[in-house]
């Protein structure tokens, strides 16, 4: 068998401090995965869990205020972190584009919407003409009807799904190899959440393009995702394929989302919650910082941070029994890349 491919993005050990009145604050701790080349893989979490500020630190664009302290962002064989900023404007759209929250903010409102994606062609150095030629064209190809109009509207113009796709079409204008989605279809109704995942779906086997989509919806996961990773108070607890965590999650906290997952059946009752709120990152509870409100905790989570786990394949889950006598399924089986941080995953 031949060597495994090495992955576009590689991300290790990754902190992100933020300085503020309360004094520093660690918004990403110890924070590593990797993007495999036209994969998409998902950030998932609760809103303030450290999964925009994380794509933030790949774009090299956390706020003044804040500041990667630590780890390494290999992109295509280049560190990031060496790159002055000059020659991170050249990566930025050209090789990794990104869809921010909130179109309506992201897009300038005083330019045409076909000025805005054209404005990113010109970055290739081609004329005006051949610029707002591929901007009418990129227009078709996010499927936005009457272009020629719509190229002429202001972002305040457009409804809500036009607007994102407009942000679509200035990200992948220049063909990038990665495209970060950050929340794609919030506040955007059923049918267009379903057009805009099509579109991106669409738009990655034609372009080969690798997905980094950032969301809070276990059903995107479900949808489009190979793999997922899952983020709590900064910290990502548990990775893997969609099928390991979907059929057997080993995180208490990835357990108790699935569980609060509606079903489509009246035979499952009432959704689980799960008791309490998520931590202010100005005070992480010590050790695992899920431990307050784990049904699962044990004097240990509350004193010492929970290492790393590699889940091997065979290993079963605490559903279907758990670990049988005699086996260790830590050191057994080949290798999944399904990894959990908690103390009592097997159990």
């Amino acid at each position: 068998m031949g060597a495994l491919a090495e992955p576009l993005l590689s991300v290790k050990s990754l902190q992100v401090d933020y300085v503020t009145s309360h004094g520093t604050v660690r918004a990403v701790r110890d924070v590593s995965f990797d993007v495999n080349r036209g994969e998409v893989f998902a950030l998932v979490g609760e809103s303030g869990c450290g999964k925009s500020t994380s794509a933030l630190a790949l774009m090299r664009l956390v706020p003044p205020r804040g500041r990667t302290s630590a780890g390494h962002i290999l992109f295509d064989g280049l560190n990031l972190q060496d790159l002055s900023e000059r020659q991170m404007t050249l990566v930025r759209g050209k090789q990794i584009g990104m869809i921010f929250q909130n179109p309506l903010v992201a897009l300038n409102p005083v330019y045409r919407s076909g000025y805005q994606i054209a404005e990113a062609v010109l970055l290739d150095n081609v004329s005006r003409q051949e610029a707002w030629r591929q901007a009418l064209d990129i227009m078709g190809s996010v499927k936005i009807p009457d272009r020629e109009e719509r190229m002429q509207s202001y972002p305040h113009e457009l409804s809500g799904g036009m607007r994102q796709r407009v942000m679509i079409g200035m990200m992948i204008s220049r063909a990038p190899q990665l495209l970060i989605a950050d929340e794609p279809t919030t506040s955007l109704d059923v049918t267009i959440q379903a057009q805009i995942l099509d579109l991106l779906m669409d738009l990655k086997a034609k372009n080969n393009m690798s997905l980094l989509i950032i969301t809070h919806d276990f059903g995107i996961v479900a949808d489009i995702a190979d793999r997922v990773g899952v983020m709590y108070a900064g910290s990502l607890v548990e990775q893997g394929d969609v099928f390991s965590i979907f059929e057997n999650p080993r995180h208490p906290y990835t357990r108790l989302l699935m569980r609060a997952l509606p079903t489509g059946t009246k035979a499952e009752g009432r959704l689980e919650t799960i008791k309490g709120s998520v931590p202010s990152l100005v005070e992480v509870p010590a050790g695992c910082p899920f431990h307050p409100r784990c049904p699962s905790v044990r004097e240990i989570c509350s004193s010492q941070p929970p290492p790393e786990h590699e889940v091997r394949a065979g290993h079963p889950s605490p559903e279907h029994g758990g670990p049988s006598a005699g086996h260790s399924p830590s050191l057994d089986g080949p290798s999944t890349g399904h990894r959990v941080r908690c103390h009592f995953w097997e159990d």
